[in-house]
């Protein structure tokens, strides 16, 4: 779908690949608590928790083609210390003290009408890295 055809049916750039992503990771028993969190900081696209009680914080990448990579490729290091700082400031409001803790990438890959999801569980640690 075109930008302009998301824009007529009210969907901003992104929220379709969000709704997969929610929808996957709740097919696989993990409850979405909030979907696009923002703080001064940064935005969380999902926050979810896993069975046994992990928090994870879940950056949703959508391609509609592969000429800029993939989803998991475009989460640069800058993203991640935007999505630390995010995630630090939900977990202080929410009281996550005792809480595990997760960073995961869901890409949401297109290839003509069909969206394939990969789900990197871990992607990257409280560090950054």
């Amino acid at each position: 779908m075109s930008l302009l055809a998301r824009v007529r049916e009210g969907l901003r750039p992104g929220q379709s690949g969000e709704d997969i992503a929610a929808a996957h990771l709740s097919r696989e028993g993990v409850a979405v608590l909030s979907r696009n969190y923002r703080c001064r900081g940064g935005e969380l696209d999902l926050v979810a928790r896993e069975p046994d009680g992990t928090v994870v914080f879940v950056e949703v990448k959508e391609r509609r083609t592969a000429t800029h990579g993939s989803g998991f490729d475009a989460v640069t290091a800058g993203k991640r210390r935007r999505l630390l700082v995010a995630a630090r400031h939900y977990a202080s409001r929410h009281g996550l003290y005792e809480s595990p803790l997760r960073f995961d990438v869901v890409s949401v890959d297109w290839q003509g009408a069909t969206p394939h999801v990969r789900w990197d569980r871990g992607a990257f640690d409280a560090d950054g890295r």
